[in-house]
């Protein structure tokens, strides 16, 4: 990543949906991939993800967002070679999904405890210092900057997110965040970092 004093890097747009209350019960598709892309937490053998420490970081602190709180609970994830596939239930009760009303809690520069936003930054940062404490490398970032999240509507779509994310290592292969897959869909090569690796 190229580095720029530009001033669109100091007003970053938000990719949050702008009239939505992110602490509000409801399910959220997340995900989250790593610098680059690198594979990072492991590798895929004969369609089973095959975890390594750094993976096992990863899995064990998003286990521990709803350790540390209330209100929160994860449902099914994975965690993938350079990404991690998650649902998240805010104030869920008995598997019965809430659409949130149309009001702005989480704003740019102001986190709100419980809310998508900040649980995702809070586990990165821990996922990121754990690695690198590691790794020995204070320096080198672990997650891209942003995320991806989805917000599940229906008892139905709760239940299709659940089936993607657990059949996400069979279809490994022909995964979009695969690296082999984006060096052939721009036409270049894999390029691996060796001080990202896990050996």
């Amino acid at each position: 990543m190229r580095l720029s004093h530009n001033i669109k890097t100091y007003h970053r747009r938000s990719i949050r949906l702008p009239e939505y209350d992110y602490t509000e019960p409801g399910a959220y598709f997340i995900t989250i991939c790593a610098y680059g892309r690198q594979c990072v937490f492991g590798e895929i053998v004969d369609g089973e993800m095959i975890l390594n420490k750094w993976g096992e970081v990863a899995s064990v602190e998003w286990i521990r967002t709803e350790q540390l709180r209330a209100g929160v609970r994860t449902d099914e994830f994975v965690v993938m070679p350079n990404h991690l596939h998650a649902i998240l239930l805010i104030d869920a009760c008995r598997g019965t999904m809430h659409r949130a009303p149309t009001e702005t809690w989480e704003q740019f520069g102001k986190p709100v405890s419980s809310s998508v936003p900040t649980i995702v930054r809070s586990y990165k940062a821990s996922v990121t210092r754990q690695i690198n404490r590691s790794r020995q490398t204070p320096w080198l970032p672990v997650w891209q900057r942003n995320y991806y999240e989805h917000i599940i509507r229906s008892e139905d779509e709760l239940h299709l997110v659940r089936q993607y994310i657990c059949e996400n290592p069979l279809r490994w292969e022909t995964d979009e965040e695969n690296p082999i897959n984006v060096a052939t869909r721009f036409g270049g090569t894999v390029h691996r970092a060796p001080s990202l690796r896990c050996e």
